[in-house]
């Protein structure tokens, strides 16, 4: 289908369910698009959102199964709520710089994204260390992440849904920096068979309610790996203890490892620059314990990596 120029606006749910509906052409000349305008047109897989918009609205895209990718406009301040919900299809997002809000659940239930960036310069929202994921730059928290994602140590909190039905997530690490992992987190993750946890005190740990369920409640495969002596504080912690068919206290923390990765490398030392670039309060930053995190802690790991005193904590 394509709109003709003279059309200035898309109104509400003027596509809905038009599931024959497979590709679309809108011209420059539409500036609004309205809420479940292509509410479930399962078969649409090619659309160009013209450089008018300025805001992609509530479910507009919901159920829009057959889209791979999508190109969002840098005239775009806005994503709302459910936007993309339940684009099974979706591979890649890029947001840009232009984007100040991103709506509740705006990317719920898109489990094949292996790509997610967050323009430069976005004053709001970032991919740091190239992290595949949208994270609130104010506030250090993941919003959205993917079978890809790498979580980085500067992040405190991982927002409820974040990798909500990511089915083709084998395994994550969760690095000692956060502090807070919403309500179905990591939900629905069939394919998720190892954490990664280096999260040393669960007592400053928010957690919310189901955060690693499964619909079937099958957990026998999936493996829980923690600091060496921290086992136990796992199986008596009912937020965790359900979802595991196995804790193991298999992770050696190690003096200098700012990103909880098991070694002390120049990742450590970005990721000490990322964490006083961000303001962030991860407590693996003071690698030298002066009670801050600044340069010095800085050379403490070039110390670290240059003399190889890598000793365990």
């Amino acid at each position: 289908m394509t709109i003709g120029n003279s059309v200035t606006s898309i109104g509400y749910q003027a596509f809905d369910g038009c599931t024959g509906l497979t590709s679309i052409v809108i011209p420059n000349s539409v500036t609004y698009i309205g809420g479940r305008a292509f509410y479930g047109c399962t078969g649409l897989t090619s659309i160009v959102i013209p450089n008018s918009v300025t805001s992609i609205e509530d479910w507009t895209f919901y159920d829009c199964a057959g889209l791979t990718s999508i190109v969002i406009p840098n005239s775009v301040t806005s994503i709302g709520r459910w936007a993309f919900d339940g684009c099974t299809g979706l591979t890649s997002i890029n947001i840009p710089n232009s984007v100040t809000s991103i709506g509740y659940n705006a990317f719920f239930n898109c489990p094949e994204l292996t790509s997610i960036v967050v323009e430069s310069g976005n004053p709001i929202y970032d991919s740091r260390n190239n992290c595949n994921a949208i994270i609130e730059t104010a506030s250090n928290t993941l919003i959205l992440g993917c079978k890809n994602t790498i979580i980085p140590n500067s992040v405190t909190a991982i927002s409820y849904n974040a990798f909500f039905n990511c089915t083709g997530l084998t395994s994550i690490v969760i690095p000692n920096s956060v502090t807070s992992i919403g309500q179905s987190a990591f939900a629905w993750c069939s394919g998720l068979t190892d954490v990664y946890c280096y999260i040393a005190d669960l007592s400053r740990v928010s957690s919310g309610y189901g955060q690693f369920s499964l619909d079937n409640a099958e957990y026998s495969g999936r493996t829980l790996h923690v600091l060496q002596g921290k086992a136990d504080d796992y199986r008596a912690n009912e937020n965790w203890y359900p979802y595991f068919g196995h804790i193991v206290d298999d992770l050696k923390p190690v003096h200098g490892d700012v990103n909880g990765d098991g070694e002390v490398n120049i990742a450590d030392v970005n990721a000490v620059i990322d964490i006083i670039l961000n303001g962030s309060e991860n407590p693996s930053g003071d690698v030298n314990d002066d009670g801050e995190i600044n340069i010095a802690d800085i050379n403490a790991v070039i110390d670290i990596i240059l003399n190889g005193t890598q000793n365990e904590i």
